[in-house]
């Protein structure tokens, strides 16, 4: 059989690896345009990024991006190599599943009339999410979780009637007391 008459599943079994999920996390410095260069480099390589967040880290000077993306080993190992060569990237880690603590934050609206109302407040608890807004027709419910986690609670509000929903990118953090951010810069102060 010839590599053209192979199915994708087939091709990507013989030789170029299996797609999978890859999670990075990624120092950058705190500068203008360092998102720009970064989602391009991706987009360029014809990835689509499943998630994306960015936030500072306890250095002022230091932002994190944690990047979710689908795609085989051997691409991505190519665009993490293109990543270090730019001049703002300062460190790249893969997170791996088992070795990470990964979370998502979602604020879902509910339809809870008088009838409902009490049986969506106990999904909510089930779930260990906590109701944030409460108005005559709805509720808007705050979770956070992995992805199954979320994606649980989304299946079993929707008989009730999801009004609106926004989820947040994966942040995630390594287990254990190593980080990946450089130990020679000291953390920033921080005041209440």
């Amino acid at each position: 059989m010839s590599r053209a008459e192979m199915s994708r599943d087939e091709v990507s079994r013989e030789g170029n690896g299996a797609m999978s999920r890859h999670t990075l996390s990624v120092l950058v410095e705190n500068k203008p345009g360092v998102l720009v260069r970064i989602a391009g480099l991706f987009s360029r390589r014809g990835f689509n990024i499943d998630s994306l967040a960015v936030g500072p880290t306890e250095h002022e000077e230091i932002s994190r991006m944690t990047i979710v993306v689908n795609c085989d080993e051997r691409p991505l190992e190519q665009v993490t190599k293109q990543l270090n060569k730019l001049i703002n990237v300062l460190k790249i880690v893969e997170l791996e599943q088992g070795f990470a603590v990964q979370r998502e934050l979602m604020l879902i609206k509910v339809r809870a009339d008088t009838e409902s109302r009490s049986k969506v407040l106990e999904t909510v608890q089930l779930f260990r999410a906590k109701v944030v807004d409460v108005a005559l027709d709805a509720v808007t419910v705050e979770a956070t979780g992995n992805r199954e986690k979320l994606d649980a609670l989304i299946r079993v509000l929707e008989p009730f009637g999801i009004k609106e929903l926004v989820q947040s990118g994966m942040v995630a953090v390594g287990r254990g007391g190593r980080s990946i951010t450089d130990r020679a810069l000291r953390p920033v102060e921080r005041t209440a």
